[in-house]
């Protein structure tokens, strides 16, 4: 599991290209936040994850299923991301952080409009 990036992933970098095309500018991975989120928009105060299907546990995805070997391990690992990552999200909620999860399997470009709708109206 070395190998897996936390950082620059594929469907970050297209998230951060198309964002960045709209004219929206953000920061990266701001440790001061809880959860470090993947994009911080400053101005409007909201914080956005990009969430791989897998390591997240994005229930009703096909992208999503436990491995069938050393199963309990994995359920396991993944409920702990689950709970973190709700965590996190309620942490920022709290400190009047507006926060977005962005699933890797919902990157597509109607997804991402929708996206800079909800950002733009804020």
């Amino acid at each position: 599991m070395a190998a897996v990036k936390s950082k620059d992933t594929k469907p970050e970098l297209a998230v951060r290209k198309y964002l960045h095309n709209l004219g929206f500018r953000y920061r990266l991975h701001n440790k001061l936040l809880p959860g470090k989120p993947d994009l911080v928009l400053a101005k409007r105060k909201t914080a956005i994850f990009v969430h791989g299907c897998f390591w997240h546990g994005h229930e009703g995805c096909k992208d999503f299923r436990i491995p069938k070997s050393r199963s309990e391990w994995w359920a396991e690992k993944i409920g702990k991301n689950i709970t973190r990552d709700q965590l996190n999200r309620g942490k920022l909620i709290d400190l009047g952080w507006e926060v977005e999860t962005i699933w890797e399997c919902e990157i597509t470009c109607d997804n991402l409009d929708a996206l800079a709708v909800r950002l733009a109206s804020r």
